[in-house]
């Protein structure tokens, strides 16, 4: 998806490091506590200390809910987390993304009229009534609020098991469309007791979804053909290589990664479980984890204790993410602090109120 973010003038490209900070320091403190700044765990070290909280994309969107006396709310993170905080917070709260183009592009592999056109097939092969349309929270404001207009609900890598479970027992479904990404569902799936014949991957890309009239009908788990950057790169093989240079290794991914690789690893979980998991392990304990590297390396920073290394060799960051960097912060900061509103991010009323409906089950479900 193509986003417009106007060129920094040279005063913050060009400046150093030190200068950045000092300025970053200046804005934030003369804002005071009338801005919040919010920052995901896969943020580079230079923006994540200037945190005021830290976590995945729905804890911070909560937080940003559970401080309506902050006006301005500057969420180092990409779009759709930004877009969720404004749907969470109150009308008079401003959210701003320092850099328009960090993007997600896990989120823009399922887009509004991809989605539309693959329920209209999928009503045309086999009726939508007992279908429950489920969005992970990596996903735009725009599919938040079809899911929430057509019965369904959001769920997080942490929760989806509880909402697919929702979605047969208390909506009844028959079938349950997922997206955008494949792997999340296909994991809960199996999670649940399913097998691997009960899912079928629906590619947008295609007529039908690429899918036969039976194979429609035969699945329960209609998962879209979408994946995360990130997580896709790690392996087996890694995992393997790990054991094999240190038997007492522990290997923890995110359910974002191939079922393969789930499979084969010791702990599987969100980015907060992840954290959660290696922070309260015993000294000395070694892990290979499976997730953006930031957030790796932050891990062995603050784990001395333990041997904390990349699943991947060749690490990866979130290249989406990462556009979200000390010279952008500085100038979202320095503007607002100049009484300047830039890159306020809004979801009109409409599709706020539907992809507020959504949100709400999933708090309802957990």
């Amino acid at each position: 998806m193509v986003r417009l973010q106007q060129v920094l003038p040279e005063r913050y490209t060009t400046a150093p490091e030190y200068e950045l900070a000092a300025r970053i320091g200046t804005a934030k403190g003369k804002l005071g506590d009338r801005v919040l700044v919010l920052c995901h765990h896969y943020q580079r070290d230079e923006v994540y200390e200037w945190a005021d909280a830290t976590g995945d994309s729905f804890k911070l969107a909560r937080h940003a809910a559970d401080h309506p006396e902050v006006p301005f709310i500057v969420f180092c993170g990409v779009h759709f987390m930004a877009e969720s905080a404004d749907v969470l917070t109150h009308d008079e709260q401003v959210v701003i993304l320092p850099d328009l183009n960090a993007g997600c592009s896990m989120a823009d592999m399922a887009d509004t009229e991809q989605v539309l056109d693959a329920w209209d097939d999928l009503d045309d092969l086999c009726g939508t009534d007992r279908i429950v349309p489920i969005t992970y929270m990596n996903s735009s404001a725009a599919l938040k609020a079809f899911v929430g207009e057509h019965g369904g609900a959001v769920c997080t890598s942490s929760n989806a098991r509880a909402v697919l479970t929702w979605a047969f027992e208390e909506q009844r479904a028959e079938k349950v469309l997922f997206f955008p990404d494949q792997h999340l569902g296909r994991n809960t799936a199996v999670q649940l007791g399913h097998s691997l014949q009960d899912c079928a991957v629906w590619n947008p890309h295609h007529e039908f979804g690429g899918l036969e009239e039976r194979e429609v009908k035969a699945a329960t788990f209609l998962l879209w053909k979408g994946h995360c950057s990130v997580h896709q790169r790690f392996t087996v093989d890694q995992i393997e290589r790990a054991r094999a240079e240190n038997p007492q290794v522990r290997v923890i991914v995110h359910p974002e990664c191939a079922h393969e690789v789930v499979r084969a690893a010791d702990h599987v979980g969100s980015t907060e479980v992840i954290l959660r998991t290696v922070t309260d392990s015993e000294p000395g304990t070694a892990w290979a984890v499976g997730t953006e590297i930031h957030m790796v390396q932050r891990l062995a920073a603050n784990n001395p204790d333990k041997a904390v290394a990349s699943l991947d060799p060749l690490v990866c960051p979130c290249s989406t993410m990462f556009r979200i960097d000390a010279p952008h912060l500085c100038w979202a900061l320095e503007n607002l602090a100049d009484g300047n509103v830039v890159n306020r991010i809004e979801v009109d009323s409409a599709t706020a109120h539907w992809a507020r409906v959504a949100l709400q089950r999933m708090l309802d479900i957990t």
